[in-house]
C-alpha cells in the first residue's frame, strides 16, 4: 500500500508556505510513493499541540512545523500540525486558571490559507476578553501562515537565525499529462460546467483556469497582507513591499515583524517581568511560618495557641454618637474637609483590623467593630492583646473599657468627635 503525498493532499489549495518548504512539497509530487517523510518537511520530531505552564504561570504554546486546517490520519502519520487543534491548545490555556500569559513557540514555515484567517482572530479574542498577554517567538522560523499567527501576539522575538515574513500565498498545479503518456495512460474528465475541471492534474493548466486560481490567490493575498499589517501596527503597502520575502534576524526587527532578538528563554524571562509575581492565588502554596505580631520571636509555634477572647465591652457607655462628616476646628486650625475626615476614618479602620487580624493569628480575639464603636483607639487596643497574652494562662478574657481621657495615639476621630460634643453640650 502506497502513503499518499502531502503534495497529493494539499494539490490546488491556496498556500501560505514558504518557499524552501514548496519546494520540498513539489518533490514529494514527483513520486506516488514518496511520503512526506522522505522530502524532508515534515516536523515529525516536533511535539503535538498542547501546552505546559511554568512557575512564573506562562503557558508556552508549540507551533511547529506545516499546518494544515484539519487535522486527519494523514496529517497525524507526517507529523503535520493542524490549526484546529492549535487553537483548542489555546483556548484551554487561555481558560486555565494557573495561567497568566501566553508564550507561542514557533518553527513553522507555514501552511494552508483555509482556517488560518479565522485562527489569528481567536487568539486576539482570547487574548482581549481574559485580560492576559500573549507573546511569540520565532524559533528559528515564522513565515507565511505562521508569520501571521506570530503577528496575533502583542510582542514578538526572533533568534539571532531565526526567519521570519514570506507573507505571501501560492496554489500549486501538478501536470502529470506527460508523465501518464509515457505510462500508456490517458485520462478522459466528462463533466459538466466549463470551470469544474480547472486545475486538474491530468492536462496543462489552460490559460483560463491559470487567470481564475491568478485572481483567488490575489485576493487572498490581500487579506493576509491587511492582517499582518494591522496586528504590527504596519501599512499594507509595508508589507505588500516586502514582495514576501523572508527576514532573518535582526532583519526581521528592522521591518517591523518582530520587536526583538531573543530566545525562547529570553521571551519567558521577559514576560514573567512584564506580568509581575503570582499572586498568592496562583502559587503553590508552602508551609507558612506564623512569627509572632508583638515580638521579634520568628520561631514557629509547636501548638495551635489557645483562644483568649479580648471582650470589648462597656456596659455603662453611652450609645455611639453618629459622627458627623464635618468635624470642629482642632487647636484652633482649619476644620477638616470631609475627604480628609473619611481617609482618617480608613486609616483608623485599617489599623484596628490589622490589630484584630494579627491577634487571631495567636489565639485572641478582638472585636474590632466593638472598638470602633466604644472609641478605643489603636494603642490602647494594642495594649489590651498584649494583656491577654501576659494573662492567659490566669485568666481567659481581659475586659477593655475605653479610657476616660484619650490616650497618646488614640483615634482622632474620637478626639475629634468628644471635642464636637463638648462644644454642643
Amino acid at each position: 500500500m502506497t502513503i499518499p503525498t502531502l503534495a497529493e493532499r494539499l494539490a490546488g489549495r491556496p498556500l501560505a508556505l514558504a518557499a524552501p518548504a514548496l519546494s520540498a512539497l513539489c518533490r514529494s509530487g514527483a513520486s506516488e510513493t514518496a511520503p512526506v517523510a522522505g522530502a524532508g518537511l515534515t516536523a515529525s520530531a516536533a511535539p503535538g499541540p498542547g501546552y505546559a505552564v511554568n512557575g512564573d504561570g506562562i503557558a508556552v504554546v508549540p507551533v511547529f512545523g506545516p499546518m494544515v486546517a484539519r487535522g486527519d490520519w494523514l496529517t497525524a502519520l507526517l507529523g503535520i500540525a493542524d490549526y484546529q487543534a492549535i487553537g483548542a491548545a489555546l483556548s484551554d490555556a487561555f481558560a486555565d486558571s494557573s495561567v497568566r500569559a501566553v508564550l507561542m513557540e514557533i518553527d513553522s514555515p507555514g501552511g494552508e490559507v483555509g482556517g488560518l484567517f479565522d485562527l489569528v482572530d481567536e487568539i486576539r479574542r482570547l487574548s482581549t476578553e481574559t485580560g492576559k498577554p500573549v507573546w511569540a517567538v520565532a524559533s528559528e522560523a515564522a513565515l507565511s501562515a505562521a508569520c501571521a499567527i506570530a503577528s496575533a501576539a502583542s510582542r514578538i522575538y526572533v533568534t539571532r537565525t531565526g526567519e521570519m515574513g514570506s507573507v505571501g500565498v501560492v496554489a500549486l498545479h501538478v501536470d502529470e499529462s506527460a508523465a501518464d503518456a509515457m505510462a500508456g495512460r490517458r485520462y478522459t474528465l466528462i463533466h459538466a460546467g466549463a470551470r469544474k475541471i480547472d486545475g486538474q492534474s491530468h492536462a496543462p493548466l489552460d490559460p483560463a483556469a491559470h487567470a481564475a486560481i491568478q485572481a483567488d490567490v490575489d485576493a487572498l493575498h490581500g487579506e493576509l497582507v491587511a492582517m499582518v499589517a494591522r496586528n504590527r501596527g504596519l501599512t499594507p503597502d509595508a508589507i505588500r513591499a516586502m514582495e514576501a520575502a523572508p527576514y532573518r534576524g535582526g532583519a526581521a526587527v528592522e521591518a517591523g515583524l518582530a520587536d526583538a532578538i531573543g530566545t525562547t528563554r529570553q521571551a519567558l524571562a521577559d514576560l514573567a517581568r512584564h506580568i509581575g509575581q503570582p499572586s498568592r492565588a496562583t502559587r503553590t502554596p508552602k508551609p507558612e511560618r506564623r512569627p509572632s505580631a508583638m515580638s521579634e520571636d520568628t520561631s514557629p509555634d509547636p501548638q495551635p495557641p489557645e483562644e483568649t477572647p479580648v471582650v470589648i465591652a462597656n456596659a455603662d457607655a453611652p450609645e455611639p454618637e453618629t459622627l458627623p462628616l464635618e468635624a470642629p476646628p482642632t487647636d484652633g486650625g482649619e476644620a477638616d474637609t470631609p475627604s480628609d475626615l473619611a481617609e482618617a476614618i480608613r486609616a483608623e479602620f485599617a489599623e484596628i483590623a490589622a490589630i484584630a487580624a494579627q491577634a487571631a493569628r495567636l489565639g485572641v480575639t478582638v472585636d474590632a467593630a466593638a472598638a470602633l464603636s466604644q472609641g478605643i483607639g489603636a494603642d490602647a487596643l494594642r495594649r489590651s492583646v498584649l494583656e491577654a497574652l501576659a494573662t492567659r494562662a490566669e485568666a481567659t478574657a481581659v475586659v477593655s473599657t475605653a479610657p476616660t481621657a484619650p490616650a497618646t495615639g488614640d483615634s482622632p476621630i474620637i478626639r475629634r468627635a468628644r471635642q464636637r460634643a463638648a462644644q454642643n453640650p
